[in-house]
């Protein structure tokens, strides 16, 4: 077995993906949708920084309970998350959180839809071909700002640009959107993309080009599956698909029903006020955060430490919002998903962006 295919988890990252981005089912099977889930909520830290922390809003009142779903296990972009727990942030909002790790990759929206769960965090691009399917979900918040799949090729090999894919073989894990996603790239670099090959090679992209099986990989990610290519000998170029032609979506985004955003919409406003703490907790210290997150490693899936902290540097310059408060949502961002969409036959004209998500 190639020595990178042993430092992954149980559950592939692209496998993940493969799942979280095939087309939704239908509301009927929402209903259904009510298996249990690895919980990874947590005790509140005792450490001097959260006793530190405010009282709940009122110390007679109950706090309302949320029930979060993760895309994935526990990991860097989570960081957030835990710290605004852990430092009792969530506690200070009255709020008590319950963070859970999904059981299948593809419950999170469906239970959200369904009313199993009060939020989960899902990709943008999904959201919009959800509501197509009938599926009442928003987002509320983007956490990731930008793509973190990326077009990958072995480094120091022929694949410089998307052009260079004429010819060449690119290794996709059966997601329509990956491959309408180099389609595009190729395009717009002034090349023929009829003139690529796609392989689905299912969940195995790293050693899809670590082995040479394929020449470059479509859908893994550069604060994960390059990383971990880095880190096993095998270091690859990323190439971002929102410099050629794709837009500059958010890879991550927070979500709820339709109906769980009109019955708790003060309750999601606090949950962002503090998720907004958390992250600042996250950015002023980033060791401590990291140290929080692997109380929280899911023994199925366990952390590697320095990949982790590498993934977070990578991460918090993608989910920075700038002038705005983290979170914020760009309307155009949204429009112009929804028009790629289209244009790639992934959605459909009726589907509005303003019915996809909402500033809180």
């Amino acid at each position: 077995m190639n020595p990178v295919t042993r430092s992954l988890p149980s559950k592939t990252l692209s496998h993940i993906r493969r799942m979280a981005l095939l087309p939704a089912l239908s509301l009927l099977l929402l209903t259904a949708a009510c298996g249990q889930s690895a919980s990874n909520s947590s005790t509140e830290s005792s450490s001097p920084a959260a006793s530190s922390q405010p009282a709940a809003e009122s110390s007679s009142a109950p706090a309302s309970k949320l029930t979060l779903m993760l895309d994935w296990y526990p990991n860097a972009v989570h960081s957030f998350l835990y710290a605004a727990q852990d430092q009792g942030y969530f506690a200070a909002q009255g709020l008590d959180v319950d963070i859970q790790m999904p059981a299948d990759t593809n419950d999170a929206l469906k239970l959200a839809a369904a009313g199993k769960i009060d939020l989960a965090l899902s990709y943008q691009p999904q959201v919009l071909m959800a509501r197509g399917e009938q599926i009442p979900v928003k987002s509320i918040a983007s956490i990731v700002r930008h793509p973190l799949a990326h077009l990958m090729a072995p480094e120091g090999g022929s694949i410089k640009t998307p052009k260079d894919l004429e010819g060449k073989s690119v290794g996709y894990s059966s997601i329509p959107l990956y491959e309408e996603a180099v389609k595009t790239m190729v395009k717009a670099d002034g090349g023929d993309p009829a003139k690529v090959q796609f392989v689905d090679v299912g969940y195995d992209l790293i050693p899809a080009v670590s082995t040479g099986q394929t020449d470059a990989i479509m859908g893994g990610f550069i604060n994960h599956e390059q990383l971990l290519l880095q880190k096993e000998g095998h270091p690859v170029v990323s190439i971002n698909p929102a410099d050629y032609g794709v837009p500059d979506y958010s890879e991550l985004v927070l979500v709820a029903s339709d109906e769980g955003i009109e019955k708790h919409k003060e309750d999601f406003t606090k949950f962002l006020t503090a998720m907004r703490e958390g992250q600042k907790f996250v950015q002023e210290h980033p060791d401590e955060a990291l140290s929080i997150l692997m109380k929280h490693e899911d023994k199925t899936a366990p952390l590697d430490a320095d990949i982790e902290k590498q993934s977070l540097n990578i991460l918090l310059p993608l989910m920075d919002a700038g002038s705005e408060p983290f979170g914020t949502q760009d309307p155009a961002s949204w429009d112009k998903v929804r028009q790629w969409l289209i244009d790639s036959s992934l959605l459909t004209e009726d589907i509005k962006a303003e019915d996809a998500f909402v500033n809180l």
